[in-house]
């Protein structure tokens, strides 16, 4: 398995806007359109936000994560974001989404933040059992419960696998 830039992987970009927006999308009853999510990822970078990772294992695309400057407007004051971290199905509990989350990390670090927060509805344990601190409960504008976590890093910390 091998994870690259998204912008490295063009021709990965309807997969992953495909994965986004089946999980990320139509799972939440959002107004984007699948359109606006293929333009959205047509536009990611490697230095600047959003960027988007992609976990390829021979020809397919397994995983995904992004990075944003902002992924809770209730929030502004945290940032960057991990966000968007999916595994197809069949991947799931192989540690490719750890894989992800490890290299999101590494280019957060070299971008020289400190620090990286994300946002989850139902995988707090998950997080919390990988070393990301609770940070607070909050209701986003729907009403819906979201627990904030931040991941600190460390300039020798070695990141878990």
């Amino acid at each position: 398995m091998i994870i690259d830039l998204l912008e490295n992987q063009a021709d990965f970009i309807t997969d992953v806007s495909s994965m986004v927006y089946k999980e990320f999308v139509v799972n939440t009853g959002s107004k984007m359109t699948f359109d606006d999510v293929f333009t959205y990822f047509s536009n990611t970078h490697s230095k600047q936000f959003p960027i988007t990772l992609v976990a390829i294992e021979k020809t397919e695309r397994i995983g995904t994560v992004s990075i944003f400057e902002n992924d809770l407007k209730e929030r502004e004051i945290y940032k960057p974001w991990l966000a968007s971290l999916y595994t197809t199905f069949e991947h799931r509990g192989k540690g490719v989404g750890q894989r992800l989350i490890n290299e999101t990390l590494k280019v957060v670090k070299e971008l020289g933040y400190k620090e990286v927060y994300l946002r989850t509805e139902n995988a707090s344990n998950y997080y919390q059992d990988r070393g990301w601190s609770f940070v607070e409960t909050i209701l986003d504008n729907k009403g819906e419960k979201i627990d904030v976590f931040k991941f600190i890093l460390h300039n020798n910390a070695a990141l878990q696998n």
